[in-house]
């Protein structure tokens, strides 16, 4: 009973609570009560789970003693409001607070939202089948995807190894000339490509007739879409799914070397006058095999006929077991573009807060979404194919930081699906860590990752109080960072803010796709415009 005294002591802690008709009184008192538990983790009760109401006059503390050496139990009256998260793999409970929302500060629970990073054995063939206009999004490295029981686990610091040089061949791209592949054995011109070792997101979809399904990455930096096809002749490397045989679909049909995609596609000829694409990548992976059309199936209601694509029959790289790509860039090879006409010149999609969660790929405009706001897309004339954006600012805690606009404008900004982590000039990202850092004070820092300098050891951390991050975009727009983008997880013990600085002040600046979890972004190239709309996955 010693504790049930303490509280009858404690007049001057205390709860107001709305007026509560039920009681025939307007204002009820209560005083509050918290549970402190191991790892410095405090549970402060909600005030409807202090009092236990039998009648409008007799209302009793909802606690009650018991042996000393009884168990002591934490019943469900006291758990109200909070989701309470039962972390059986990592034997840990968290307590999520959830009536103290304030768009300044995220309160995030360690457990729930930092250390979601591990598969937890959710079934893939439950949540991977798409809908609808609605392809299905997931992780590669999650337990949705479906080559989980092949994946090749990287750990963090190749992810970022990997990423680091998806950029780097990126600006390459952007401000030098195309290299040719030696090392094909023939002479193609060919096109050079960003690395894509490290794109996390993969969809299903359907090759030929009968449909055959693959599972393929996406990827907005990239033009042409290709597969691995049989016979193989110069070597494939292995996947999760069968190989794609042209010559069991129906409807398959290779491309000539006169027609004008093979042309403005700037690739080579065989002997049979059969167009042949070269792409090499930014890792050194590199795909050649013949430009052909095929039926496309992106969902049961969703057919393309005579879709372009590259039926691969030399691949070798770090292509992690998926079958090959899905390019949405700007070019008129890819898929955005060979689609337009049918669905309007729009895509979207929603890339989820966790490995263990699905987002969406669609084409065509979902219909209306009142909260999607939306900035002008800019093209580059040098380098067409990517999605230009014109990021302004930046805000921590609420707060915009004093750099000049030209400090993004002069460089020029992206938006990439495949880039995992965010790159910004170099004093514009100083001026972020920098408060970020001021306002994260009260936390032990940790050791750096590979272009991850600002990084947080919460071990034995109940919750943390993360401020919030804006990119800040022409037309008044703001992209408002999902608290499952801001920090980029190795571990508990490591937990880096998800951006980094260009080594280079002339390099772009790219917009990578941790930031843009939860997000519907929808790439408007019709009207020229990107749009942003928070809670897209929901």
């Amino acid at each position: 009973m010693q504790h049930v005294d303490s509280i009858r002591q404690w007049p001057r802690l205390r709860y107001w609570t709305p007026a509560t008709t039920s009681l025939g009184i307007a204002e009820l008192e209560c005083l509050r009560y918290a549970l402190q538990f191991s790892a410095g983790v405090t549970f402060n009760v909600d005030a409807s789970g202090i009092l236990l109401f039998a009648s409008p006059s007799q209302g009793c503390l909802a606690f009650a003693s018991v042996d000393e050496d009884g168990l002591s139990i934490v019943g469900n009256m006291q758990q109200r409001t909070f989701d309470v998260v039962y972390d059986v793999a990592r034997e840990m409970i968290g307590f999520d607070e959830l009536l103290h929302a304030n768009h300044r500060l995220h309160v995030l629970q360690i457990i729930r939202c930092l250390l979601s990073i591990e598969p937890s054995g959710v079934s893939a063939q439950t949540l991977a089948a798409s809908s609808g206009n609605k392809l299905t999004v997931v992780h590669r490295h999650g337990p949705c995807s479906p080559i989980i029981n092949t994946r090749q686990k990287l750990n963090h610091r190749q992810i970022l190894h990997r990423d680091q040089a998806r950029v780097i061949s990126l600006h390459n791209r952007i401000s030098a000339a195309s290299r040719k592949d030696k090392s094909t054995g023939i002479t193609v011109p060919d096109h050079v490509g960003i690395s894509f070792s490290t794109s996390d997101y993969i969809v299903t979809v359907g090759f030929g007739t009968p449909k055959k399904s693959f599972s393929v990455i996406f990827d907005t930096g990239s033009d042409i879409s290709w597969i691995q096809c049989r016979p193989c002749a110069g070597g494939c490397y292995s996947q999760n799914e069968t190989l794609f045989d042209p010559s069991q679909s129906s409807t398959y049909a290779n491309i000539s070397c006169s027609s004008a995609v093979c042309l403005s596609f700037g690739s080579a000829c065989d002997a049979s006058s059969t167009c042949i694409y070269a792409v090499r990548y930014g890792d050194n992976s590199s795909t050649v095999g013949f430009l052909a059309q095929e039926t496309l199936t992106l969902t049961p209601s969703n057919v393309l006929t005579n879709f372009e694509f590259g039926c691969g029959e030399k691949n070798k790289g770090l292509f992690g077991s998926v079958a090959g790509l899905v390019g949405l860039g700007r070019g008129e090879v890819s898929l955005a573009s060979q689609a337009a006409q049918e669905y309007g010149g729009v895509f979207s999609y929603c890339l989820p807060p966790r490995v263990s969660s699905t987002g969406y790929l669609t084409l065509g405009a979902s219909g209306p979404a009142p909260n999607v706001r939306f900035t002008p897309m800019l093209t580059n004339p040098a380098k067409p194919s990517f999605y230009y954006v014109e990021l302004i600012g930046l805000s921590v805690g609420g707060k915009n930081l004093p750099i000049p606009p030209s400090t993004f404008t002069d460089t020029g900004t992206i938006i990439d699906s495949g880039t995992v982590i965010t790159y910004l000039p170099s004093s514009g990202y100083s001026a972020l860590r920098d408060e970020f850092r001021r306002q994260m004070a009260n936390y032990s820092m940790a050791p750096p990752l590979p272009m991850l300098d600002t990084c947080y050891n919460f071990t034995g951390v109940g919750s943390i109080s993360l401020p919030s991050v804006g990119l800040r975009f022409s037309g008044g727009v703001t992209l408002d960072v999902d608290p499952s983008g801001i920090l980029y997880p190795a571990s508990i013990s490591q937990a880096c803010l998800a951006f980094s600085g260009n080594s280079d002040p002339s390099s772009i600046s790219i917009i990578g796709n941790t930031v843009q979890r939860t997000y519907d972004i929808v790439y408007d190239v019709a009207r020229g415009m990107i749009g942003f709309g928070a809670g897209g996955c929901s």
